[in-house]
């Protein structure tokens, strides 16, 4: 082989080496690409399948009820109600003045009926009982003594000094009689005893203890008491009351709200004031007696024709009035409103409403 042959043909060995390098490489290629792709593949393959989410079962929302009511027009009653009792307008308390004592009787019992000047009470005289009747003999003695010197004819000094005696001994006899009295209580006033301490025979009581009450059972006014002077704040003098005993109305009137009560220093009374209501009653049932209990009803402000809702419909928060209207059966609205007259069941609506809507109930 020649040089040049033999060049020739190392020429031809290298470029087929370089031929053949090349396509390995591409088929490298090709092999690591359809690897890799299986690779993915058998990994996706590998993973758990991502499931679809539940779908939610398509159910009907229930139709929300609401408590309503029309806004209606009417009249609207405002009053004060109650039980009150019948009391004597005219009593007198029985009560030792000057100084206590012990008891020997107490002569009547609640109930009675007693005239003026009747014994009610008498404390323990220790002596003074005979004291008197002895002074009022010597006061007869003296008073004798004296007409007989008048009619005998005596001097002016005998007579002048039989006079001095006879004063002498009234006066002593009226100390005494004072004294006497001082143990006793005897009924100031006709009528009917409504009170009487239970009291006896030795028990000791104190200056201005009550003892009797006597009250006059033909002068008979209504007292409305209340827990709460709030109750009664709207009630004036002059307003008419409704008065009920068995089944027999009779009008009033009120003569004495706390605000018209008189001054008094006594706070047990002040109290009493502040919660009473005093109506008199110019014709009382025939069944009217001392402590009858009579159902009382006093109107103290009434409208005609207005519009109105239950005070259940009315709400309030911060100051501010409103009620919730439902418009065609599903949509609720808030709406302000003015009130004006507020019973314990009804409130007038002034403003804001109109007849025939429906209010949402709380």
């Amino acid at each position: 082989m020649t040089r040049r042959s033999w060049k020739s043909s190392i020429t031809s060995t290298n470029w087929r080496m370089d031929n053949l390098s090349r396509h390995l490489k591409q088929a490298v290629k090709a092999v690591t690409a359809v690897v890799t792709a299986a690779a993915v593949l058998a990994g996706c393959s590998l993973l758990p399948r991502e499931e679809q989410p539940l779908k939610a079962p398509l159910v009907k929302p229930a139709s929300e009820n609401y408590r309503t009511v029309k806004v209606t027009q009417g009249n609207i009653v405002k009053q004060v109600t109650g039980s009150g009792s019948l009391e004597s307008v005219a009593t007198d308390v029985a009560q030792f003045t000057g100084q206590g004592g012990r008891i020997a009787s107490v002569a009547v019992h609640p109930g009675d009926q007693v005239k003026k000047g009747d014994l009610l009470v008498q404390l323990i005289m220790d002596g003074l009982d005979l004291q008197l009747k002895e002074q009022q003999l010597a006061l007869e003695r003296a008073k004798y003594a004296y007409s007989q010197a008048k009619k005998n004819g005596s001097d002016a000094d005998a007579l002048r000094i039989a006079s001095l005696q006879t004063d002498i001994e009234q006066i002593k006899y009226d100390r005494l009689s004072k004294q006497f009295n001082s143990k006793q209580l005897r009924a100031r006033i006709d009528g009917q005893v409504i009170f009487a301490e239970d009291l006896k025979e030795g028990d000791l009581v104190e200056a201005y203890q009550t003892l009797v009450t006597v009250a006059d059972p033909t002068k008979l006014r209504v007292a409305l008491r209340v827990e709460n002077s709030n109750d009664i704040k709207d009630v004036d003098v002059g307003m008419t009351a409704e008065i009920t005993l068995k089944n027999e109305t009779v009008q009033g009137k009120v003569v004495q709200t706390p605000s018209s009560s008189p001054m008094t220093l006594n706070k047990d009374l002040a109290d009493k004031y502040s919660r009473t209501l005093y109506i008199e009653v110019p014709q009382l049932p025939k069944a009217a007696e001392i402590g009858s209990s009579v159902d009382v009803k006093i109107v103290t402000q009434k409208k005609d024709n207005v519009l109105k809702i239950p005070r259940s419909g009315l709400r309030s928060y911060l100051g501010r009035n409103f009620v919730r209207v439902l418009e065609d059966g599903k949509r609720i609205r808030e709406v302000d409103v003015e009130q004006g007259v507020v019973t314990p069941t009804e409130v007038e609506i002034v403003r804001g409403l109109q007849e025939g809507q429906d209010v949402i109930l709380q």
